[in-house]
């Protein structure tokens, strides 16, 4: 958190110095009076005006730097765009570019990364009670991956029927998990489960 005191003739003047000096605008900061003051008479009792100015946390403005920085340093070469709702605390990143598969990842392992990291960001100074939830997508990957999942959980719940065993799935995340889950939660002749520990956890698709 970036806070300046600062003294000088008027009020103005000293908000001024400090919003100067943090390189913020009114807007940006929370600006509090310490002391208005005193004209004094005749000369005598004088006393400068005195604030605090503190930049308020941008969440937005810190998540699109962290991003930049993520992707300099990395020198991967994509674009993206960030929709901030503060009033649903909805923060929705999608990238696109000709190197979007970076982005992207082994089944989406980095695009689950950078979400995690930005969701650390975006709520490093976060008011009691209040969670920005951070989505973020690359030219559709996530619906795409999402109906991949689907159609495998399909498959897999219909290969558990017929050969009458248990079928353990490849390691996914816990958001690929759940889309497993939720698919086969109201399938007659199945149950899904669980096994092992992240990043290695699997799906088992059981007969009831």
């Amino acid at each position: 958190m970036k806070v300046s005191e600062k003294s000088a003739k008027t009020v103005d003047k000293a908000v001024k110095l400090a919003l100067d000096e943090l390189s913020a605008t009114a807007d940006e900061a929370d600006i509090e009076i310490i002391d208005e003051g005193s004209k004094g008479l005749f000369g005598f009792g004088f006393r400068d005006a005195k604030v605090r100015v503190t930049v308020k946390y941008n969440a937005e403005k810190e998540t699109k730097k962290f991003l930049k920085d993520i992707l300099r340093v990395f020198n991967i070469n994509v674009d993206f765009l960030i929709d901030y709702s503060e009033n649903e605390n909805i923060m929705k990143v999608e990238f696109f570019g000709t190197n979007i598969g970076l982005i992207i990842g082994h089944h989406g392992d980095v695009l689950d990364s950078l979400q995690y990291l930005c969701y650390l960001v975006a709520n490093k100074e976060r008011q009691e009670g209040r969670v920005i939830h951070v989505i973020m997508n690359a030219e559709g990957y996530r619906q795409k991956r999402e109906a991949t999942l689907k159609n495998l959980a399909e498959r897999m719940a219909q290969k558990a029927v017929s050969i009458h065993k248990n079928v353990v799935l490849e390691p996914m995340t816990p958001y690929e998990r759940k889309i497993i889950h939720e698919s086969l939660q109201d399938y007659p002749l199945v149950e899904t489960y669980s096994v092992g520990e992240d990043p290695h956890r699997k799906v088992v698709i059981s007969l009831k």
